[in-house]
């Protein structure tokens, strides 16, 4: 049995409001997004990107067992990393959004958009953002509920795709991931067309950097990726 006072914590599932998530995503402008099969490995590159300043990681649930993975980095983030909130990425139903939801999830993106995963996700006021490729997806997305879209895949549409949606559809939150780089070049364009913010995976936590396990160098790109975006931003 559950001691008093404890309950509270056994109900409740994900720690932030999809409006609280939301409005970090806004803030910080970034939400760094990575998978890997190794949890030493996952909490370093969780660990470098709390320390550069991020404060959302995207999981990207692609490999077997990768809940396991999930679940313990969750654990991590919860007792070590005040602030950071978890997400899940690269979910396709609602059964896998429930089991993460489970594990500390704050928020899932997926790669379409889905309306059973929107009502698993709305029921606990999860945060989810789906992969969307026109304007009439959004708009459903939207109907369903979605603060946050993503443009997937980003790098394909562009940024004057974002503008153009942004026309006719101000109040619409986009977040484009993949063709997204650290760099003020591609990072002004992006947020000149009106991003909400973007996802951010290879392009900043490289191959290279986990190869090489030089860790160090993953926050310093972090904290100059966000450094830009304030930047730009103004």
């Amino acid at each position: 049995m559950p001691q008093e006072g404890s309950l509270d914590k056994v109900n409740k599932m994900a720690q932030y409001s999809r409006l609280e998530v939301a409005n970090v995503m806004r803030e910080t402008g970034m939400v760094p997004l990575f998978y890997h099969s190794d949890i030493n490995v996952a909490k370093k590159v969780l660990k470098a990107c709390y320390d550069g300043g991020a404060r959302l990681m995207e999981f990207t649930a692609r490999g077997d067992f990768a809940f396991e993975i999930f679940g313990e980095l969750s654990k991590y983030a919860q007792e070590e990393l005040p602030g950071m909130i978890m997400g899940v990425g690269s979910i396709t139903d609602a059964a896998a959004a429930s089991l993460y939801m489970q594990l500390g999830a704050n928020f899932v993106v997926t790669p379409v958009f889905r309306e059973d995963i929107a009502k698993v996700c709305n029921r606990r006021k999860v945060l989810w953002s789906p992969g969307c490729g026109s304007l009439t997806e959004m708009a459903q997305a939207e109907e369903y509920g979605c603060e946050v879209v993503k443009l997937f895949p980003g790098g394909i549409y562009g940024p004057d795709f974002v503008k153009a949606i942004k026309g006719p559809c101000p109040w619409t939150n986009i977040m484009p991931t993949g063709g997204v780089s650290p760099t003020e070049e591609n990072l002004s364009v992006w947020f000149g067309a009106g991003v909400y913010c973007v996802g951010m995976g290879s392009k900043l936590i490289s191959k290279d950097v986990i190869a090489n396990e030089d860790y160090a160098k993953l926050k310093n790109d972090v904290k100059k990726a966000l450094e830009i975006i304030s930047a730009v931003r103004k």
